[in-house]
């Protein structure tokens, strides 16, 4: 007799378990379901099988080949368009059925007496035979009724609770006689239970019922997977291991080391080629595959490890689902139900949430907790928060469902009837974002001021005059054009504090969400004095006159990414020509190499037009690059020595607020002018607080960031930075290559190293126990200074990034690149000698 093993399907219910694997080869007792299947036919002497694969056939194929290593016979029948349907897979195959058959699903586990369902069959002389069994909740199945002498007379596919007229339900494996495929058309889907069964009925074949005893379980969902190989484990169902048993209810594979101290209860299975650490305990029900690591101290409580998985020290497992050749790091907590996909890693300290699912290799960083499924993108990160704001993948990370929540949760931590505004660049995706937000404001009772599309320098300007809570700003980020970035303002228009971040954070995470009643709903307004109140602003802030008086002419080049191009109104009143370049909008940004050659084009257009500058304005209105007259581009270190030079020109003894990676010609400069300098963190918010708490700060920022002008508002603004520059040159009657061959002659260079996470601390501490405390400055990273010249050396952890960022900084150019060179060195043994000891450590546990 011949079996049909239907093993086509690609188990979407299972996921994230199946996007790599058939449902039949997914693993029960580190074995494929279809092999328990195999295992069972074998048992009752059927061993030619023809199996019917549609999706990822080679999986299944590479696995049993002919069947001969394991006792049977098999041939493959591939759907390769399309899938046919149950029935319609069997129709395609009929040529090879010319006896009675058996028809059975690969993606159920069942002990079921087949040679009895047989017997019976023939008995009844039946055209088909449905073997049959009953369960609590017959609604995910087929319902089956049948007369006194086991006749088929009604049936009905997943009824609803209403229609429940029996709890006897199809298991999907059937006998069949040939004949009965002849009322299936070729080469069309059909179903056994949709559309040959009812046809049955209706020509009044002889169908019967046989009623089994013994298991089954339909593997369809995750929760359904867990019960089979717990039901396995606790020889509910006759199954075969693959393992010797050890001890009553203890299976152990071949050539796996079990520390002494490790503490296992029965029952469990652990496969072969296993290393178990110190201090282990394993409950009852656990599952562990093959060439699976377990670290010292870990706790498994039910969980079923698939082959490959390291699991470090100190985890927590709890009846969850670990795939193949996923890392679980050290302290890390995957709870009930969760499950984690194949090739993923879940970091040191980080926690997967009961229920949560993650698709095949992602990555969840250190210290992460998630609560919702990981599906698109790569990485789950540790907070919300990074070093500016959120931000993630358009559409991806960043999607509409994650706004609404963001927004709500940020409106929690703030009063119900608060106010705050929210603004956007001209984007697309930004507006998207923008209106989820205000979704989820609104629903935990948050009124919103929506300014729209606007530069980020006029929101931060008209938030103090509107007596709101906060603001909210989306836009793409400027560092990386596939990426979204939404920042939160205080009511003073800076970047909300660290503490803030961590408030609206564990209301996101606890899903800490306040609802309100239906008239306590937030509203929106939209306001119409914004560009008016920048306006003011700006020229109450600038010596109009010397503008005015200059006939200065600039070329401003928006490339492509236009939001508030008010600068040309603006200077327009000041008698200033104000020519603009490329100034519609490209929704899908521009790449660097783009940008460049804009850049390029803009220094030529400069020179041709004899403009005293150009620029390019970029970052929502934040940043932005100067070309001088001659064509030449100014920015980074150059932008910021120039910067801060002009300033302390016109103010002379005012204080300038710089990064601490800034170069020292900002020391020089300032000395020349008895100015004081002031260095921060290396982030937009540092420089912000800075500028706004000092006393006399005239400049903050560098040619990176932007730059602040903080009598103004607290953020960055190229526009006003572009008429202070204008007023400046006027005032000192200079141009930008003279200002420019003014300025000291600083060497300043980097390099950025790889720094796994965890060794970001360990490397900081080396380097400060390393180095004399007389010459160390711990603002932000190590530094490492010689006081009498200037030169010094930075170590600075990239915030984002598994990075660390090398800075060398002196008057002697051979100094630096020595310097560089000798701190690259120590930075890469530090980290190679790191990754070397948890290797290491890996191979003892």
């Amino acid at each position: 007799m011949r079996a049909v093993l239907m093993a086509g399907g690609s188990g979407t219910r299972l996921r994230p378990l199946t996007c790599d694997l058939p449902k039949p080869m997914v693993p029960i007792l580190n074995r494929p379901i279809a092999e328990h299947i195999i295992n069972l036919l074998k048992r009752h002497q059927i061993t030619e099988i023809i199996a019917t694969l549609h999706y990822l056939p080679d999986v299944m194929r590479d696995y049993f080949q002919d069947g001969s290593d394991f006792g049977v016979q098999i041939t493959y029948a591939i759907e390769e368009d399309q899938p046919l349907g149950t029935a319609g897979c069997v129709k395609n195959i009929a040529e090879l059925l010319d006896e009675t058959f058996l028809v059975i699903s690969g993606d159920s586990v069942t002990d079921f007496d087949l040679t009895q369902a047989i017997e019976f069959h023939k008995k009844q002389k039946s055209k088909a035979t449905i073997i049959l069994t009953q369960v609590p909740n017959p609604i995910e199945f087929g319902v089956v009724i049948t007369d006194e002498k086991h006749r088929i007379r009604r049936f009905l596919e997943k009824p609803s609770s209403s229609e429940i007229f029996s709890d006897t339900v199809n298991t999907g494996t059937y006998i069949l006689e040939p004949e009965v495929l002849q009322y299936l058309p070729s080469n069309q889907e059909s179903d056994f239970s949709k559309d040959l069964f009812p046809l049955l009925l209706e020509k009044d074949e002889p169908m019967y019922g046989y009623i089994a005893q013994g298991y089954w379980c339909d593997v369809g969902h995750l929760d359904a997977y867990r019960e089979a190989q717990y039901d396995g484990l606790h020889q509910k169902v006759k199954l075969d291991f693959a393992y010797e048993q050890v001890s009553p209810g203890l299976w152990i594979g071949q050539n796996t080391h079990i520390d002494p101290s490790a503490i296992i209860e029965a029952p469990a299975l652990i496969g072969n080629n296993c290393r178990i650490g110190a201090r282990v305990h394993i409950e009852p029900g656990t599952s562990i595959g093959d060439n699976v690591t377990i670290g010292a101290d870990a706790n498994l409580k039910r969980p079923i490890v698939w082959n490959g998985a390291i699991i470090g020290e100190e985890a927590h497992l709890r009846a969850c689902v670990i795939g193949r050749g996923t890392r679980v790091d050290r302290r890390s907590h995957v709870l009930e139900g969760a499950v984690v996909g194949s090739l993923s890693t879940v970091g040191e300290e980080a926690q997967v949430s009961p229920q949560v699912r993650v698709w095949p290799s992602k990555q969840i960083e250190s210290g992460a907790i998630l609560n919702i499924n990981l599906i698109w993108g790569q990485t789950a990160h540790r907070n919300l928060f990074g070093q500016r704001g959120v931000s993630g993948l358009a559409n991806i990370d960043i999607t509409p469902e994650f706004a609404v929540k963001l927004g709500a949760a940020y409106g929690s931590t703030l009063k119900p009837g608060s106010q705050i505004t929210i603004s956007r660049d001209q984007r697309n995706i930004s507006r998207m974002v923008s209106r989820a937000l205000i979704a989820g404001l609104m629903s935990v009772g948050i009124h919103v001021q929506n300014l729209e599309a606007t530069a980020i320098p006029i929101s931060r300007t008209v938030i103090p005059t509107f007596s709101v809570a906060g603001g909210i700003h989306v836009r793409v980020h400027p560092d990386r054009p596939d990426h979204i970035l939404i920042e939160f303002f205080d009511r003073k228009g800076i970047n909300i504090s660290k503490s803030q971040e961590k408030k609206i954070e564990g209301a996101y995470f606890k899903e800490d969400l306040r609802r309100v009643q239906i008239q306590e709903t937030g509203n929106v307004a939209y306001p119409s004095q914004v560009l008016d109140v920048y306006s003011t602003a700006f020229e109450k802030h600038l010596n109009t006159e010397a503008i005015r008086n200059s006939g200065s002419k600039v070329v401003i080049d928006y490339v492509y990414a236009v939001s508030g191009a008010i600068l040309p109104q603006l200077l327009a009143k000041f008698g200033c020509d104000a020519v603009v370049l490329n100034a519609s909008l490209n929704q899908t940004g521009l790449a660097a190499a783009e940008r460049e050659a804009l850049l390029n084009q803009l220094g030529h257009v400069v020179e041709a037009l004899k403009a005293n500058f150009g620029v390019q304005v970029s970052a929502n209105g934040e940043q932005l690059i100067l070309v001088d007259e001659s064509g030449t581009p100014i920015r980074g270190e150059m932008l910021t020595a120039l910067m801060v030079n002009m300033i302390l020109t016109a103010h002379p003894r005012g204080t300038v607020v710089v990064p601490v990676h800034s170069s020292s010609a900002v020391e020089q400069i300032a000395r020349r002018h008895d100015a004081k300098v002031i260095r921060t963190k290396a982030n937009p918010t540092a420089l912000m607080e800075a500028s706004q708490t000092n006393p006399n700060v005239v400049l903050g920022g560098s040619g990176e960031m932007g730059f602040i002008f903080p009598q103004l508002h607290p953020g960055f603004d190229a526009m006003f930075c572009i008429a202070k520059m204008m007023e400046m040159l006027t005032m000192q009657e200079r141009n930008l290559a003279a200002i420019r061959a003014d300025l000291p002659r600083v060497y300043h260079k980097s390099y950025t190293v790889r720094c796994p996470w965890t060794a970001k601390g360990a490397l900081m501490r080396h380097l400060v126990e390393t180095h004399p405390a007389e010459h160390l400055e711990l603002v932000d990273g190590v530094k490492i200074c010689n006081y009498q010249d200037d030169s010094w050396v930075l170590v600075l952890p990239d915030a984002g990034e598994p990075l660390v960022h090398i800075f060398a900084n002196s008057n002697d150019r051979d100094w630096v690149d020595e310097t560089l060179r000798e701190y690259r060195g120590r930075v890469q043994a530090f980290v190679d000698q790191e990754e070397g000891v948890e290797e290491v450590k890996l191979q003892l546990v």
